[in-house]
């Protein structure tokens, strides 16, 4: 008979957490929520806003697709042990604080860590985030600036207020968006939402943040995170 638990270390096993299992699927549990999330262009064909789109029938348990062979996107089919996906995790243990560099602006700051670049373009329009921010004393280019980097799905992009150092983070419900991404003809990562803690395969957790992207594809030289290889191998799930 197994032993007893406390009713706190019960409550911790029902916490929402991702797990990224051995050359397998990533393990989501406790209810976390999953749903389509599309990028949607702006006029000049640059990504602009993020669409919601259908909800995800799922049990306080589920298994999405890491390997990006199933045939039942964005869930696991068991195809990882058939094609042997090695799924071997190369991310960087370092905080994003050591990872990131720094812009300095004249009312923000921009902090930016490249390898965690999941390609979704929000940084890109109207002079792109890296030029908006040096020129943040100007009202129009400040309010741009910040809307870019809340929108960039892995985190990559974190602005600052100046002279508090507040980050200006969007209020995230703690979930998973299955991304798709129609301008560039593919399908993205997983954004992860809300401070979901995602663990590694063995047993030690990533720093938790509000955003993260996830890799689906197989194909990230960043494993687990997304490095927008998908774009490059034109990655499609069928459901967008």
């Amino acid at each position: 008979m197994p032993p007893r638990r406390t009713a706190t270390e019960a409550a911790h096993d029902q916490s929402p957490k991702i797990v990224v299992t051995e050359n397998g699927p990533y393990e989501v549990s406790g209810r976390i929520a999953l749903q389509l999330q599309t990028i949607q262009s702006n006029s000049e064909g640059m990504s602009w806003e993020w669409v919601a789109g259908r909800t995800f029938d799922t049990e306080e348990t589920y298994y999405l697709c890491r390997c990006g062979r199933s045939g039942h996107k964005p869930f696991c089919d068991g195809t990882h042990a058939k094609v042997r996906f090695n799924g071997r995790e190369r991310a960087s243990r370092e905080s994003y604080d050591r990872q990131a560099g720094v812009l300095d602006g004249p009312t923000l700051t921009l902090q930016d860590a490249e390898p965690l670049c999941a390609f979704a373009r929000f940084c890109d329009p109207e002079g792109k985030i890296w030029g908006l921010v040096p020129a943040s004393d100007d009202p129009r280019a400040r309010e741009l600036a910040m809307r870019e980097g809340m929108r960039c799905p892995g985190g990559r992009l974190v602005v600052h207020e100046k002279p508090s150092g507040k980050a200006v983070e969007p209020d995230l419900p703690p979930s998973v968006g299955v991304v798709e991404d129609p301008a560039m003809e593919c399908s993205g990562g997983l954004w992860v939402r809300g401070g979901i803690p995602v663990e590694s395969a063995d047993g030690r957790r990533y720093e938790v943040r509000n955003r993260v992207a996830l890799c689906r594809c197989g194909g990230s030289s960043n494993k687990p995170f997304c490095d927008g290889t998908h774009a490059s191998i034109k990655f499609r799930d069928g459901l967008g």
